[in-house]
């Protein structure tokens, strides 16, 4: 099932990638990991196959800010790597 929609209705993801934002309320700070780096911002909740973050900020994998801070940020939940609190 790595194509199309899934029977757990995400596209283009593993259930177990939807199952990392079960315990964390709307509004919860969160790090969520990709490939590149990761993004520090407020969870938004899962639409359409993506994460949303609200006032986030993208950082490299060192650490160091990248860019400046976005109202909202929309991550494919296919290119997550990590989701931590």
């Amino acid at each position: 099932m790595g194509f199309g929609t899934g029977w757990w209705g995400y596209p283009y993801c593993k259930p177990f990638i939807v199952g990392l934002f079960d315990t964390y309320p709307i509004g919860a700070l969160l790090l969520i990991g990709m490939d590149s780096g990761f993004w520090r911002g407020n969870f938004g909740g899962l639409q359409d196959g993506v994460a949303l973050l609200t006032n986030a900020q993208l950082f490299s994998n060192v650490g160091t800010p990248i860019d400046g801070i976005r109202p909202v940020v929309r991550i494919p939940l296919r290119n997550i790597t990590f989701v931590s609190q």
